[in-house]
């Protein structure tokens, strides 16, 4: 283990982030009653640009009239290369309700990029008195923010969350796909029999997301993915990315929120064979051990962190 020791990502559930344009608001209470986690209002790519004041007026109302319970409410502001990001912030920290929990903050190349909106907040709450501080969501979602993932990873301690956007992501690394996250059809390798094997063409990205987040104590969440039709792909992403050591995805519609919160909720099976795990490293410590045998299998230190996690898991979702 490293001299300085990697913190702890908050401690709130993330499994699900179920996503809405901030220009319908009738949608907004049913959003309120899902089972998601978290809820972002979009300010950004599902408004056009005509909507753009009008579904600001909508988010900021929302801050002050729906009951979100004990959802994380987020909002996605625009991008900081538009006329309209700074408005944003500006208008959702003056005339919202302190009910808003994050902003977050769409592709970031760069540290200066989370550093800029970082000021703009710091003084608005400076100047409002607000006494609860927002925190920050960002998305990697360029070839610049894949670079500098772990500058970005360490920019603020506003930082709870970090997310892949996948078609933004492979427009700007030049993929040759129109596909948002999944299984691309030609990223493919051949077995000696001639038989198609297809591969993650998101995994570098996700790993380093994942990576990045763990070393500052920030929360790693797989983005979007397009096909709501397709619900076993939807799931093998899911799955794909929980292995890799996301805590969650988002849902682009109301039909993927239960498979996002199966994947990302270990299982009663899990957690009570992560419960014995350590319970047997406990024994085997009051004995002067080790090490253990665990049905079979030698369990130790490494063990009992994996055992942690998952249990640290189901008590962080536990109601």
């Amino acid at each position: 283990m490293s001299f300085r020791v990697q913190p702890a990502p908050p401690a709130r559930p993330n499994r699900c982030q179920l996503f809405g344009p901030g220009s319908r608001p009738a949608i907004f209470p049913k959003m309120a009653a899902s089972a998601a986690d978290v809820i972002n209002l979009d300010l950004e790519d599902s408004v056009a640009p005509g909507d753009k004041d009008q579904a600001r007026a909508n988010v900021i109302a929302a801050t002050r009239d729906v009951d979100w319970g004990r959802k994380t409410l987020s909002v996605r502001i625009n991008g900081l290369d538009t006329p309209f990001w700074y408005r944003d912030v500006v208008d959702l920290l003056e005339q919202g309700r302190d009910r808003l929990d994050r902003i977050m903050i769409p592709k970031v190349g760069c540290a200066a990029d989370v550093y800029a909106v970082d000021a703009l907040v710091s003084a608005i709450e400076a100047a409002r008195g607000r006494t609860r501080p927002v925190a920050f969501e960002v998305i990697i979602e360029t070839a610049a923010g894949f670079a500098h993932v772990g500058q970005i990873a360490a920019a603020s301690p506003r930082l709870e969350a970090m997310s892949l956007g996948a078609a933004d992501f492979a427009a700007s690394m030049g993929m040759a796909t129109t596909g948002i996250g999944g299984t691309q059809q030609d990223y493919y390798m051949l077995a000696p029999d001639g038989a198609r094997h297809w591969a993650d063409p998101w995994h570098g990205v996700t790993a380093a997301i994942v990576a990045a987040c763990r070393t500052h104590g920030v929360l790693p969440v797989d983005g979007p993915f397009g096909d709501f039709s397709d619900e076993a792909g939807f799931e093998a992403q899911a799955r794909r990315a929980a292995t890799l050591g996301m805590v969650g995805k988002w849902a682009i519609h109301p039909a993927q929120v239960a498979a996002a919160n199966a994947v990302f909720t270990p299982s009663d099976a899990a957690v009570a064979e992560a419960r014995e795990i350590l319970a047997a490293m406990e024994r085997a410590e009051a004995e002067g051990a080790g090490a253990a045998v665990y049905k079979g299998r030698l369990v130790d230190i490494a063990s009992v962190r994996q055992a942690r996690v998952i249990v640290r898991q189901a008590e962080v979702i536990a109601p």
